[in-house]
């Protein structure tokens, strides 16, 4: 009877922006209502948004959350 053996292999792996991906996108949400923009490509949107809802609301904290996109990819040579 043979005993089992485990075959361990160890590689370096790197985390980089994905350029075949899509641009970041944006968002900004009301700290005090939880209230939030829609989604958008472009910076400027979210912040109109916050401005504008401060202005109907008094509200005065909010939360730009940007998503971005990212690949991991072997590093050449590490197997």
């Amino acid at each position: 009877m043979t005993t089992p053996r485990a075959v361990w292999r160890f590689a370096d792996w790197v985390l980089s922006a994905d350029a075949s991906g899509s641009d970041p996108f944006y968002v900004a949400e009301c700290t005090t209502c939880g209230d939030a923009s829609e989604g958008a490509e472009e910076r400027e949107a979210p912040e109109i948004w916050s401005l504008q809802h401060a202005g109907r609301t008094g509200h005065t904290g909010f939360r730009n959350i940007v998503i971005s996109f990212s690949r991991a990819s072997l590093v050449e040579g590490s197997r």
